[in-house]
């Protein structure tokens, strides 16, 4: 079996996991392709070493042979995976070095019977919708995707931006706020839960319109079926707003318009027996901790 594996910072302490982590791998005669900066990390900053077979350092010389996709770290390091490697065939699952963590579902004491339960495959492959954001008068990114969500921001200037948004060519709303936020189902649990939208499954066909401190009480987050396009008319002072998707972040004009709908593939995930969705609810968010229960 070959595996890849991708990270990017953890702290000292996560290394004695890591090292439980890798030799299960080294021990199961694993194949690990492993992300050259998180090697040069562990070893240059951690003063550590690890077991690996080959380096890769993009998605230009992964290798599609790869079975899974291990990312080690948070959920940012998670979206960053998808960013470096861009291969939705190839299910990733996280490992915990974090905080929260909703995507990095294995937590440290739970590396060995996770990995038990992977390599007898005990799991479930959940497939998560993403999001494709496309500029009207200007180049798109390079990499024009977004796992978790899409989200226009004001610059530094403190006036607040007026956003028009279109649900299939017809007008939703014109939002006076200081931003907006599109978001999967996987990201109704980051920035715009944040921000008081609320939870979707992962299984959901919709995307979550939030607002950002909209300047109206009455302005709501709206659940939207996943198979509509939107569009975003932003207008403001200066001459630019911020667009972001996940955690990469552009200046774009008030003259560009953009278009948001669900991508064309699925980013394939591992759910492992013990983590359903509602018991990783409960857990993140400590639904549980009430005497009454």
């Amino acid at each position: 079996m070959k595996v890849a594996v991708f990270g990017t910072i953890v702290s000292d302490e996560f290394v004695p996991v890591l090292q439980e982590f890798f030799g299960f791998l080294k021990e199961n005669n694993v194949e690990v392709q492993l992300y050259k900066p998180f090697y040069n990390h562990l070893v240059e900053d951690l003063n550590t070493t690890t077991y690996y077979s080959s380096f890769f350092h993009s998605y230009s010389d992964f290798d599609n042979s790869n079975e899974l996709v291990f990312s080690v770290g948070g959920d940012g390091t998670f979206l960053q995976s998808v960013l470096n490697i861009r291969n939705f065939s190839i299910p990733v699952i996280g490992v915990n070095g974090g905080r929260l963590g909703f995507l990095a579902d294995i937590s440290k004491d739970q590396v060995k019977q996770a990995l038990n339960d992977i390599f007898n495959h005990k799991y479930k492959v959940v497939e998560r919708s993403m999001l494709e954001v496309n500029f009207s008068d200007r180049e798109n990114l390079d990499f024009n995707f977004a796992l978790n969500e899409m989200t226009v921001l004001k610059t530094d200037n403190s006036s607040m931006l007026s956003i028009k948004a279109y649900i299939n060519g017809e007008l939703l709303n014109n939002y006076w706020a200081d931003g907006l936020i599109i978001a999967t189902p996987t990201g109704s649990t980051a920035y715009s839960l944040s921000v008081g939208g609320p939870i979707l499954t992962p299984n959901s066909e919709n995307f979550v319109i939030t607002p950002l401190a909209p300047h109206n009480l009455t302005i709501r987050p709206i659940v939207v079926p996943d198979n509509s396009e939107i569009k975003l008319k932003v207008e403001g002072r200066g001459t630019h707003f911020l667009t972001s998707l996940d955690s990469r972040s552009t200046p774009v004009e008030f003259s560009t318009v953009l278009k948001v709908k669900k991508a064309g593939f699925k980013l394939k995930t591992l759910q492992l027996p013990e983590q359903p969705f509602f018991n990783t609810l409960r857990t993140k968010l400590m639904w549980g901790i009430d005497r009454r229960n």
